[in-house]
């Protein structure tokens, strides 16, 4: 398999996202294409003893940072790293891609240079976050600020897809993001898409509560992504927060201190279960070739691992289930 790699995307670029691929080019058995500076990736290499004849490399001139708008990727920085991948993907010089950079400007790279998947409306951003006993997708997460009704259809459609495809949920259970779990909650496009989903080939379980979501009430939690993005964020910052308290609990004194000796083990499987490199990254979902949004500040574990994740979804043909699932609607329809 062969995967293009944005070897400038990311806070830690280019040397955690090359050690990542080096690592997972003997791991997971797949070819990368990085794309970025030429002198400055093999320099990195040659510091580090990473053999960069491994690499078949692409260069580019410049990067579009975090701080840029994501339709830059279009204008200014049409030359940029995660440009220059994407045509590389869009043009058959490659099965998939991979960037730890601009959410927004993966997202219009996606949709506007590899283009969406016949049928599709717009993708979506679509993180997987780890819950109190499992992980669930949370789709839109960004990328679509205002949704309608068939949009966030579509979106539980290729949810499931992926969830059921590459993490091996079965059946996967669909929620729909809401002020409550009744039937009429909700604005007019809550309420409409929730007699969508009704009629919808997917598992739909009916409206999840903000207060339900980390308990797993589903295993795809679809909304609008000004929704999503809120629900992610503030998950983090709790998430964040609470860790915080307990290590200030713990280590408040001799007592604490010695109590914490106790049970470390398990505090550090906690920490794990939150950790965003057991998961890598995201998909960006409704685009005709697999494009992946890695974690912004991965270091080499984290981007190996959402490697691992894009190979499954590159393997499993997720794009092709979704394609064929929402060609069937559309002849219902």
């Amino acid at each position: 398999m062969r995967i293009i790699v944005d070897a400038f995307g990311g806070d830690n670029a280019p040397l955690e996202i090359i050690k990542g691929s080096f690592d997972a080019i003997n791991e997971y058995l797949v070819d990368i294409t990085l794309v970025g500076d030429e002198t400055i990736i093999k320099r990195v290499c040659a510091e580090n003893n990473i053999d960069s004849n491994v690499f078949r490399i692409v260069h580019s001139d410049s990067v579009i940072s975090q701080e840029e708008a994501g339709s830059e990727i279009m204008k200014s920085k049409s030359d940029c790293s995660m440009a220059v991948g994407l045509r590389l993907l869009a043009d058959g010089e490659g099965d998939a891609f991979i960037s730890a950079g601009n959410s927004g400007a993966v997202c219009v790279g996606a949709t506007l240079i590899v283009k969406r998947i016949k049928g599709i409306s717009r993708p979506g951003f679509a993180p997987v976050i780890p819950g109190v006993t499992g992980k669930f997708m949370l789709m839109d997460s960004g990328a679509n600020l205002q949704c309608r009704p068939e949009m966030l259809r579509q979106f539980a459609i290729m949810g499931s897809a992926y969830m059921s495809k590459v993490l091996g949920v079965e059946n996967p259970r669909v929620g729909l993001a809401n002020v409550g779990t009744e039937e009429h909650k909700g604005t007019e496009i809550q309420q409409t898409t929730y007699q969508l989903l009704k009629e919808t080939p997917v598992n739909f379980i009916g409206n999840v509560e903000g207060r339900d979501v980390p308990n797993n009430a589903c295993d795809v939690l679809v909304c609008d992504g000004f929704t999503g993005n809120l629900i992610l964020k503030t998950y983090e910052g709790v998430a964040i927060a609470l860790m915080k308290k307990i290590k200030a609990v713990f280590t408040k004194n001799l007592k604490n201190k010695l109590g914490a000796a106790l049970v470390m083990s398990d505090i550090k499987e906690l920490k794990k279960q939150f950790d965003y490199s057991e998961h890598g990254g995201a998909p960006i979902l409704g685009v005709r070739k697999p494009v992946f949004k890695a974690h912004g500040n991965a270091d080499a574990a984290a981007f190996k691992s959402a490697i691992r994740l894009l190979k499954q979804y590159t393997e499993q043909n997720v794009v092709g289930d979704i394609a064929d699932a929402v060609q069937k609607i559309k002849e219902k329809d």
